[in-house]
């Protein structure tokens, strides 16, 4: 049995949790989630309680409890709390600014980057160099955030590019060869 599985959820008030038919369905404040839960996972649903127990011995089963327990407990927190990431852009030049459904970015390139706002995510600029991203779908906010940070990759010498809030650059230290020698 998987450790993370056998863990009850609880949920908070104005979260509920109906199954249909294999369809897990979490409405909150915020909005509402589905995830279709495989036939070898049993889902019950008692009050505000949601707990997940294997009904069907197989290889991948012990997975199966965890992952689908992580992935309920991460619908119950979208849709109650939410997900926020933040980034940050550093680089000469380097800046962010949301218009309309756009997120406009100059990187360094000789262009500036569109990228399109999905419209279940909420995008804000807290300054030129901060973008933040938030939304209930927690797999959404992160792939995201991915996929903005990939347009322009931290380099170690300076640091220039997209990283995320908490993440640490490990900088490298530039080439001495030469310097002080005649």
């Amino acid at each position: 049995m998987s450790r993370i599985g056998k863990k009850i959820i609880v949920m908070p008030s104005g979260v509920t949790a109906t199954m249909n038919g294999q369809v897990l369905t979490v409405t909150g404040p915020k909005g509402s989630l589905s995830q279709e839960i495989n036939k070898v996972i049993k889902t019950n649903i008692n009050g505000n309680e949601l707990s997940f127990e294997i009904a069907k011995e197989t290889a991948d089963a012990n997975a199966m409890h965890g992952l689908y327990r992580a992935l309920a407990h991460n619908m119950v927190v979208g849709v109650s709390e939410g997900f926020t990431k933040t980034l940050l852009i550093s680089g000469v030049g380097y800046k962010s600014s949301v218009s309309g459904n756009k997120l406009m970015m100059n990187l360094g390139f000789s262009h500036p980057v569109e990228v399109i706002i999905p419209s279940d995510l909420q995008v804000v600029c807290k300054s030129a160099t901060e973008i933040v991203i938030s939304g209930i779908d927690k797999q959404r906010v992160g792939q995201f955030a991915s996929n903005i940070k990939a347009l322009r990759p931290v380099e170690p010498y300076h640091g220039y590019g997209v990283r995320y809030s908490d993440q640490v650059v490990i900088r490298k230290v530039g080439k001495t060869a030469g310097k002080g020698k005649k």
